[in-house]
């Protein structure tokens, strides 16, 4: 599972008989030190992330099979929008 941000849409007119109701959204992974990887990944949505929202990223293909059925090829699920995120700061040890 990893953190996203949502940069648009993807749009596919012919797909896999189990994605028809499905929205593909372009998406972002958020590294930790805050800043967004280069490569994109195509996801699935059915909760309305929009763009520019912080998502949460299964990338555990069982939730896409539970939810189209076993022979759906979905990996990347959107699992939750996020709020807010918030980050211990790290301490300081004393030497």
């Amino acid at each position: 599972m990893f953190l996203a941000r949502i940069e648009g849409t993807a749009v596919a007119t012919v797909k896999h008989p189990s994605l028809d109701a499905c929205r593909f959204l372009v998406a972002r992974r958020i590294e930790r030190d805050g800043s967004v990887a280069e490569e994109p990944n195509v996801v699935v949505d059915w909760l309305g992330a929009a763009r520019g929202n912080t998502v949460m990223i299964s990338t555990d293909g069982d939730i896409a099979r539970e939810r189209f059925g076993n022979n759906t090829p979905a990996r990347m699920v959107v699992v939750g929008i996020v709020d807010a995120v918030q980050t211990p700061k790290a301490s300081r040890s004393a030497a």
